[in-house]
């Protein structure tokens, strides 16, 4: 599927939540163009892994915006979408803020705290957004395993805003400047919980029948028998009372390996599943990254200059 297919995205961000969400746009069929200064993104050099695999299949351009706003501007004038993810101010002192482009942009500032309001300007990333936004009070000090402030709040929240906004375009012709805070985004995740909870510490160990358990072998088993039909099944299956005991199911389950358990469970509907390695994920639900590679730093850039500055 390529809804994007024609669409022009430049993407002047660094770091992860920008390139993933660019990387999404670009799954859909848009073209992408990362804007980047002649230093380049800093995670070129200390994670290229995650460089290959953020941005394979995009286009580089190099522009020093402070002693080459023109060619910047020009390049940004150009795109249906633009995507940055600079301090509240920047862009526009760079001459590529959504003033200076055709109304027909669909502009999207990427920030840590949005652009207005006392932490604004602040710096951040995602540890800090996650802490501000609250959802870390129930597992602190223990760090989460992904940045879900950076990939879901921004990035996917970015990319869901930029395609209502091109589907708003082409009604009415104009594009939109969007503002999507990652730490705002993140706290709409946990906010449902405001009103209060059913069980106490559902999601951290509050119940027995929702939590993580070691097995023979020093992996994991995740257990999420939340429904009375699942929780019923899960303890006949570990011939244990339909007792709402953390220790008792612990001990049973360190009495066989993973996959001893996985060979019980798998045929079985009691919401029952392996703490699987990023590795054996990778066999099953992995996404293919377009082929190609990762573009070199402006490579480009000539073929840009040209195409914006014939003469």
């Amino acid at each position: 599927m390529q809804p994007l297919s024609g669409t022009l995205v430049v993407d002047l961000t660094r770091y992860l939540p920008g390139p993933f969400a660019s990387r999404e746009l670009l799954r859909y069929g848009a073209r992408v163009v990362r804007l980047e200064s002649p230093n380049g993104d800093p995670v070129r050099d200390i994670a290229p892994q995650w460089d290959a695999a953020l941005n394979a299949g995009k286009e580089s351009v190099v522009c020093d915006l402070k002693q080459d706003p023109a060619f910047g501007r020009a390049l940004c004038a150009r795109a249906d979408v633009v995507l940055e993810g600079f301090r509240p101010g920047v862009a526009e002192r760079l001459g590529i803020g959504p003033s200076a482009l055709p109304e027909s942009v669909v502009y999207c500032s990427l920030t840590g705290f949005g652009a207005e309001g006392r932490h604004a300007a602040r710096a951040g990333h995602d540890l800090n957004y996650m802490g501000y936004a609250g959802v870390l009070a129930d597992t602190a000090p223990a760090l989460p395993p992904v940045q879900i402030a950076d990939l879901g709040a921004g990035a996917l929240a970015a990319v869901a805003e930029i395609l209502a906004a091109l589907l708003e375009r082409g009604r009415t012709g104009r594009g939109r400047h969007l503002v999507v805070s990652m730490t705002h985004g993140a706290h709409r995740f946990a906010a449902h919980r405001l009103g209060g909870e059913s069980s106490p510490r559902l999601l951290t160990g509050g119940l027995a029948r929702y939590r993580i358990y070691e097995t023979a072998d020093g992996r994991f088993l995740t257990v999420a028998a939340l429904e009375p039909r699942f929780f019923r099944r899960f303890c006949e299956l570990l011939e244990l009372p339909e007792v709402d005991d953390a220790e008792a199911f612990a001990a049973r389950i360190r009495s066989k390996t993973l996959a001893d358990w996985l060979e019980l469970f798998d045929p079985e509907d009691v919401a029952v599943g392996p703490v699987a390695t990023l590795e054996e994920a990778a066999r099953e639900f992995a996404y293919e990254p377009p082929s190609g590679g990762a573009p070199s730093l402006g490579e480009h850039t000539r073929a840009w200059r040209a195409e914006l500055d014939p003469l």
